[in-house]
């Protein structure tokens, strides 16, 4: 075997053995980004669509069912145009609503009047389906944001 022909084979194992010690240090930091971009800086929190008691159509009751939203950021976010849906179709479209920074919205479906913390969809009738349904939040160019799934549907 030549000197050169074995230069060669080591001068290319230490170039892949290099390679791998990149990209192995890159990993990590690739994983990070990608599971960063995934979490929503705005996300479904929690949902109540089974108000508690017996389903009586009354205000009440209707404010009982509701659906939170999270603003996970450090930043104020204003939610004009956004939409909360529901597999039916039933839609909320948020005015010019601002979330504060890890604040978090309730979104009932009966009457009353706007706060910082509660909003209402001013329905007559029930939206989220207590056996399974799911609520999908869209920012205003209608990307899903995030969703939540409960039971069947």
């Amino acid at each position: 075997m030549s000197s050169a022909s074995s230069s060669a084979r080591r001068i290319a194992a230490t170039v892949l053995a290099a390679g791998a010690v990149v990209g192995a240090a890159a990993l990590p930091a690739a994983a990070q980004d990608r599971d960063h971009r995934q979490h929503p800086r705005v996300e479904i929190s929690r949902v109540q669509a089974d108000s508690p008691g017996r389903d009586d159509h009354s205000n009440r009751s209707l404010n009982a069912e509701w659906v939170e939203i999270t603003n996970t950021t450090r930043d104020a976010i204003n939610l004009r145009g956004w939409t909360l849906r529901d597999d039916d179709g039933n839609r909320y479209r948020f005015d010019n609503v601002r979330i504060n920074s890890h604040a978090t919205l309730r979104i009932h479906t009966g009457t009353g009047h706007n706060t910082r913390s509660d909003l209402f969809q001013n329905r007559h009738e029930y939206i989220w389906g207590n056996r399974g349904d799911t609520a999908t939040l869209r920012d205003e160019r209608g990307r899903v944001v995030d969703t939540e799934t409960w039971g069947r549907r």
